[in-house]
């Protein structure tokens, strides 16, 4: 387990995090690094687990509508083929409509927190694995939690976020 801060710093998006967390019954233990952990590989490595354990908060606009797809850092989203299993289209979000939907800026996106619900896709890939780690609100911020919690905290729906193997994929 990385070294802990003894005293965890304050920041605004982390305690709606912490609060927003504790509202459906969870106090897990914030990991506060010392230097930002942006990509899914360095969260891993600051972690010593495994890159697809890593829960990435993805932002994007469906339909110019955002959507968060919470998906296992082993993989990267196919977003013209979600997109299609959506029943839209699928687009990059700004930075602007990241923050004004999520509260959170980019890096440090939870999948809770939030000034309103955003619709949730939760990567089935995460399922595999006992523990996956989530932003907690900050670049430098993470906590443990499991599939089965990150779809009953955000309300999400489980699903694939890329093609079955050997089906035509596009990239994300």
């Amino acid at each position: 387990m990385p070294p802990e801060q003894t005293s965890a710093p304050s920041h605004a998006a982390v305690d709606r995090v912490v609060d927003a967390l504790a509202r459906h019954g969870l106090t897990p233990d914030i990991v506060w690094f010392d230097d930002a952990v942006t990509t899914a590989q360095l969260a891993a490595d600051a972690l010593g687990v495994e890159v697809g354990q890593i829960a990435n908060s993805l932002v994007f606009t469906l339909d110019d509508l955002p959507i968060l797809v919470l998906t296992s850092g082993a993989h990267r989203v196919d977003t013209h083929w979600l997109g299609e299993q959506l029943g839209g289209r699928i687009g990059r979000a700004s930075k602007e409509i990241v923050k004004e939907a999520t509260g959170q800026v980019i890096g440090g996106v939870a999948p809770v927190g939030h000034p309103s619900p955003v619709r949730t896709v939760v990567d089935t890939d995460l399922a595999r694995y006992d523990r996956v780690w989530a932003a907690a609100g900050h670049a430098k911020t993470v906590f443990p939690t499991t599939f089965d919690e990150l779809v009953r905290i955000t309300g999400g729906t489980p699903g694939a976020v890329e093609p079955p193997p050997g089906q035509a994929t596009a990239d994300a």
